[in-house]
C-alpha cells in the first residue's frame, strides 16, 4: 500500500469522531462533489490525494519569511506600497497557529456542532484595525496575473470566503476585500542558469461569505443521512468510480469474461 494514501481511515477520524473536523477544504469538497465528501467524511474513503507541490510550498515559506520581517518592524511590505494598501502584516500571538495545517483558526458552530478550521497563509491590519485575509498563489503562465477570471479560480475564492467567515466568528473586523499574492514563475529568459524568476502581483477579491452558513447546514443534514448523495456536476471521481465499477462486474462469478462476449454493462 502507498505510504501517502490510506484508505481506510481510522473511525475517530471520521464525522462523529473525537477528532473529525470540518476543515476549508472539507466544505470546498462538498460544494464540489457531495457524494465524494459523503463518502470521504461518513464511510471513511477520501479520493486519493494531490501530492504536493514542493516548488509551491517553497514560494510559499519563502514568501510568509519575507512578510514576517514587515510584521516584526510594523511596516508596510513594498508591495502593499506599490499597490496602495493601507495596511500592514497582522501580529498577534496566535499568527503561527492559524498558519498550521490541520489546526488553523477555528471556531464551534453551534447549529450544527462543527469545529469548523482553516489554515490561512497571511492577515494584514489597517490603521484602523480592519483585517484583509491574504493567501498565497504560484503558478507559471505567459500572462500576468492581474485577475481571478477562470471557472477554476471559484474555488479560490470560497477558500478566502471561508476564512473571512472564520475570522468574523473568533470577533475579528474583517474587510470584504482580500488579497491574493502571485508569484508567477516566468518563462520566458534565454536559459534556466540554476534562476527561476517570479513576478509577483497581488490581486484582490471583494469576498462575499453568506453562502457559508447555509451550506453548513446542508452539510449537517448530508452527515445525518444514511442515503448516498448524488455525485457533483462533472465529477471525474465519480464518473472513474461508476465506470470502473461496471467493467469489473464482467468478472464478478455468474458473468461473461472479457474477450468472451458481453461486458454485461
Amino acid at each position: 500500500m502507498s505510504e501517502y494514501y490510506k484508505p481506510d481511515r481510522k473511525p475517530d477520524w471520521n464525522y462523529g469522531g473525537p477528532r473529525w473536523r470540518l476543515s476549508r477544504s472539507k466544505i470546498d469538497l462538498f460544494v464540489e462533489c457531495p457524494r465524494c465528501f459523503y463518502i470521504d467524511n461518513k464511510l471513511g474513503t477520501a479520493r486519493p490525494p494531490g501530492f504536493p507541490f514542493a516548488l509551491n510550498s517553497a514560494v510559499d515559506a519563502l514568501l510568509k519569511k519575507e512578510f514576517d520581517i514587515h510584521r516584526v518592524e510594523k511596516s508596510a511590505h513594498p508591495l502593499m506600497e506599490q499597490y496602495g494598501i493601507d495596511a500592514v502584516p497582522f501580529e498577534h500571538a496566535q499568527i503561527d497557529v492559524w498558519r498550521e495545517n490541520f489546526k488553523g483558526i477555528d471556531y464551534k458552530h453551534s447549529a450544527t456542532g462543527f469545529t469548523v478550521s482553516g489554515a490561512i497563509d497571511d492577515v494584514w491590519v489597517t490603521p484602523k484595525g480592519d483585517l484583509h485575509i491574504v493567501d498565497y498563489k504560484s503558478t507559471s503562465k505567459d500572462e500576468k496575473i492581474e485577475v481571478l477570471d477562470k471557472d477554476w479560480h471559484d474555488g479560490y475564492k470560497r477558500q478566502m470566503e471561508v476564512y473571512q467567515w472564520l475570522f468574523r466568528r473568533n470577533g475579528f473586523t474583517v474587510s470584504d476585500t482580500g488579497y491574493f499574492v502571485y508569484a508567477n514563475a516566468g518563462k520566458d529568459k534565454k536559459a534556466f542558469d540554476g534562476v527561476l524568476e517570479f513576478e509577483i502581483t497581488i490581486v484582490p477579491h471583494k469576498g462575499n461569505d453568506s453562502w457559508v452558513e447555509p451550506t453548513l447546514l446542508k452539510i449537517k443534514e448530508c452527515l445525518d443521512s444514511e442515503a448516498i448523495p448524488k455525485p457533483g456536476d462533472d465529477c471525474d471521481y465519480c464518473i472513474y468510480r461508476e465506470m470502473v465499477g461496471k467493467k469489473l462486474q464482467a468478472f464478478m462469478p455468474g458473468t461473461k469474461k472479457a474477450g468472451q462476449g458481453t461486458l454485461g454493462l
